[in-house]
């Protein structure tokens, strides 16, 4: 219990440190059982503006550089036309908009206005982690096995992000097996900087069609997965939520070059307990590039020059977020 403690204590610390003063300083209220503040009062403290209408459900908030999109009652919003899903619904008490602060914490001010790492330090080394591999062969339709796509899409990756001054370390290099809790652990032995696992999707049953592209950051504590898949009965912190902020940088960033490089639909991006992302030491998403059960859809995926523009989208977040957070 003790070393919970600690952990969780160090948790809010690190969320807490890159918008102290602006948080800290807001009036809080309770509301679905969580701490929630004035949108109004944030956007005033943030330099936003609102630009909604009265009597309307759907909230804008514009500044010079961005606008957020939010709806009373959803999870869903968007952050300069990207989705994103938040742990708690936009909240309205006597004709007044609120936003929990978990939400702020760990989404919206994590991409707003990006937590810069010490002076000097830089990003050198990001593990690739191709999804499933050896007696796992992930999603399956005809011949084609979602472990061979992601090997070929991780490889293709290393090879971008190696010209442009990357070291890259893969979780497996052949058609092997590696277990998941081993897959940060070799992030972290390797001395990464990032960890990026790589899948593509499936719809949950027959007859559902589902496209797009999301991305995954680690849920935060106390709060609900997006994806009921990544989820666990225990919700407490665990070690990659001390992340949380850049997580949610890092998951932006690789979404919104996706979104806009392969014209798929935006699914947004999401949270989930998957094991992968839990003990990673570092920021650390996991992507899904496209439905393989979709037959569109996965004819663009089998497409190797479909494989190298979603390969050159993920170069171009991981710089995003690269130029975003060094100093």
């Amino acid at each position: 219990m003790k070393v919970v403690c600690a952990l969780f204590l160090l948790l809010i610390g690190d969320l807490i440190a890159p918008a102290q003063i602006s948080l800290n300083k807001l009036e809080r209220v309770e509301l679905l059982g969580r701490p929630y503040v004035r949108l109004q009062d944030w956007a005033k403290a943030a330099n936003f503006q609102i630009k909604s209408q009265s009597n309307s459900k759907d909230l804008c908030f514009t500044s010079a550089s961005a606008r957020l999109g939010l709806t009373v009652g959803s999870q869903k919003a968007e952050i300069n036309g990207i989705s994103v899903w938040l742990s708690m619904p936009i909240a309205q008490r006597n004709g007044s908009a609120f936003i929990s602060l978990l939400d702020l914490r760990t989404m919206i001010q994590p991409v707003l206005f990006p937590p810069q790492l010490p002076a000097g330090t830089k990003i050198k080394t990001i593990c690739l982690d191709p999804g499933h591999g050896g007696k796992d062969p992930g999603y399956e339709v005809s011949r084609k096995q979602e472990k061979v796509l992601t090997l070929l899409l991780a490889k293709e990756l290393r090879g971008l992000l190696n010209k442009a001054g990357i070291n890259v370390v893969l979780t497996r290099t052949t058609d092997s097996f590696v277990e998941r809790p081993n897959r940060p652990e070799i992030a972290k032995r390797s001395r990464a900087d990032l960890f990026v696992s790589l899948h593509y999707n499936s719809a949950g049953g027959t007859g559902i069609v589902a496209r797009g592209v999301e991305t995954y950051c680690l849920t935060p504590p106390r709060a609900q997965s997006t994806n009921a898949r990544g989820d666990l009965d225990e919700t407490r912190a665990v070690l990659g939520n001390l992340q949380d902020a850049r997580n949610a940088l890092l998951a932006y960033q690789i979404q919104k070059a996706l979104v806009q490089k392969l014209s798929l639909e935006d699914r947004g991006v999401r949270r989930a307990r998957w094991t992968v992302l839990q003990t990673a030491t570092m920021p650390a998403i996991l992507v899904e590039c496209g439905f393989m059960s979709d037959p569109v859809e996965a004819g663009k995926i089998y497409d190797p020059a479909f494989r190298k523009r979603a390969a050159q989208a993920i170069v171009d977040g991981l710089m995003a977020y690269k130029r975003n957070v060094e100093r």
